[in-house]
Formats: C-alpha cells, structure tokens, sequence
C-alpha cells in the first residue's frame, strides 16, 4: 500500500491518493474524495500495462467532474422519476437535476463530491466511509457507507459496500467507472465485444425514466445474449436507442437470487484484455458513454462521446417508485451489503 496527497480540497481538507499492487503488477489507485477510482493499470496479451480507466490527474478536475468518471454514487445511483418517491406514506422530495427527475442524488452535495474517511485494511485493500444525515439531499435517515477496494492476485478489483440507516430510505450506491480495455486514451469502445447475462431490460421513456416493464431483449439491438460488437447496433433505428443516444440502459440480470454471479464480460480486440463482471444486485446498467462532453483528462487527453463505456451494478432505476422493481429501500433492521468484482484477463 502506497498513500500519498493528491491534493488540497477548497476547504483545506488534504486529499489522499492510495495505490494497491498486487503480484502481477496490475495496480489501482483510488482517492478518499468521492472514494473516486483515478487510474487501474492493467496488463494486455504482451503483458504492457495500461490504465484503463477514464479519468483526471487532478484533484481541482474532479470538483466538476459532470461525467462521474471514477465516482462512488450515493445515496442513490441512476435516476429517480420526478424528484421524489414516497415511503410508508410520506413523500420526500430530491433536487431536480435530470429534467423534472433526479439523478444520482446530488451533483454538487452526494458522495462524489465529498472526503471520505480511509481506513487501509491490508497491503491490497483500503476501506473508505462517509456519513450523510438525515435529510441531506431530501433522503431520510442518519446513513453510514462504505466501500472497501480490493485488488486480488487473480486480477480481481472488488469493491465491497455496505450501508446502515436509522429511518427507512433508498440505499442505491454504485461505483461510476468508465472503461475503455485499449487504455484510457484508446478512442471509441464500439469495437469493444460485449455479453450481458440478461434476457430482459426496463425500456424507457423520455428522460431515461423506466415505464415499469420488464421487456425481453431478443430481436432488438439491446440482445447481448451472445456476443457483439458494441458498435454493430448502437446507431440502429430503434426508438430505445434514440431516447438516449445510444445505449444507457438498465438490463434485468438473469437468474437474480442475491447470490453473486457473472452478469457480464467486455473484450477489446488488438489489445487482448478481457473484463469480466460479477455482482450479486438485480441490474446492471450498460451505458456507452454517448454523453460524454469533450474534456480534458489523464494526461491531457481529450475524452469525447463512446470514448468509454460503463458497467453499473445496482438497483433499477426508478426502483422505490416501482412495485415491481425489487426493492432498493433498507431501514434500521435491514444494513446493505454487496460486492461487485471487475476481473481482467489478457
């Protein structure tokens, strides 16, 4: 474990920079503001290491950030119809940031943009914390989460959360990665080879908002039963694909049972790294980076759109205001947990 400043918050805060290793040299670094992961080196079929991770080399970038690159999401990750979602009778309401929705809770006051607590739990392994009270951000609840990054000598970067509340609310984090297998600097992902273990999907309305259907996959563009390039349909004339630029999708992962599983493998061609994806959640969401405005990343290269592509486990969007939805809200007799493995071969 190597721990060293990234940086200075506008407060005066210190920023810390952590960087596991393990004993194939493939390395992660991840900081304590936004529990945020900057850069996983990976090795590709010649064994070139590689970061593979879109991201910024300074801490000043971050503050901004309007693409989450790297970014732990809290309290709840995705999309929440209208702003507001109602428990046991009472409606709380969020910020209106996505339209008349919200989406990942706050963009300046959520997890992302705030300094975590760290706690080094081994050579490979660093745990980090932040409380949010309730009311914050419209959630109710005093909650406590947590992460924990583990980079494993199988390849393995697992990412362990956990939440606790005192008062019934949504507990949704996720983890806002975006990956391109040739290298953060490697352009376009739509060669990248995608497989989804998910025969079904939540289509959506104007403004990425789920209807509450879960439709099957076969015979759209949206099929990575078997698998494609991500670019062999993403410009398909299918309305899902053009309600938001492509793919930013929720798929429904078959075979859900709470148990984790493999939900997804992503391969890139020239470079011969393959991710595979394990999660124990009901969804992941698929989204190609369509978005992405030109800015300025690691080592002044210029991300655009479909420069990266991320693979989000959690609950489905919209999923406290759909009675078919598994259920995203925990309470003080009920703590979140879960893990969610990115695992590279080459």
């Amino acid at each position: 474990m190597k721990k060293e400043l990234f940086g200075t918050t506008k407060e005066g805060k210190e920023v810390f920079l952590y960087t596991l290793t393990n004993k194939n040299g493939m390395k992660a670094q991840v900081i304590d503001y936004g529990a945020i992961l900057v850069r996983l080196f990976v090795p590709d079929k010649n064994g070139k290491l590689a970061d593979v991770t879109l991201g910024y080399d300074r801490l000043e970038d971050y503050y901004t950030n309007g693409s989450f690159f790297g970014a732990t999401i809290a309290p709840n990750a995705n999309r929440i119809a209208d702003a507001k979602f109602t428990i046991d009778g009472e409606t709380y309401q969020l910020d209106v940031n996505d339209g008349p929705n919200n989406l990942h809770s706050h963009f300046d006051l959520g997890s992302h943009k705030r300094v975590w607590d760290a706690e080094e739990t081994g050579d490979q392994s660093v745990r980090f914390s932040v409380k949010i009270g309730d009311g914050e951000m419209g959630f109710p609840g005093n909650k406590t989460f947590s992460i924990a990054y583990t980079l494993t000598d199988e390849n393995e970067l697992r990412l362990t959360y956990h939440a606790s509340t005192d008062k019934k609310t949504v507990i949704n984090p996720t983890n806002h990665a975006y990956f391109n297998l040739a290298g953060h600097d490697g352009g376009k992902i739509t060669d990248h080879v995608l497989w989804l273990k998910a025969s079904n999907y939540t289509p959506v309305v104007q403004g990425a908002i789920p209807t509450g259907e879960i439709a099957p996959v076969a015979g759209t563009p949206l099929d990575f039963t078997k698998e494609k390039r991500i670019g062999d349909e993403i410009e398909a004339d299918f309305e899902q694909l053009k309600l938001v630029s492509g793919y930013d999708h929720n798929f429904a992962l078959d075979d859900y049972n709470g148990e984790l599983q493999l939900v997804a493998k992503a391969s890139e061609p020239v470079s011969g790294r393959t991710m595979k994806v394990y999660t124990d959640l009901p969804g992941i969401q698929f989204y190609a980076g369509n978005c992405i405005e030109p800015t300025t990343g690691k080592e002044g290269v210029v991300y655009g759109a479909r420069d990266g592509f991320c693979l989000e486990t959690d609950y489905f969007p919209n999923a406290v205001n759909q009675e078919n939805f598994v259920s995203s809200v925990y309470g003080p007799d009920k703590d979140y947990t879960s893990t969610t493995i990115y695992q590279f071969e080459a």
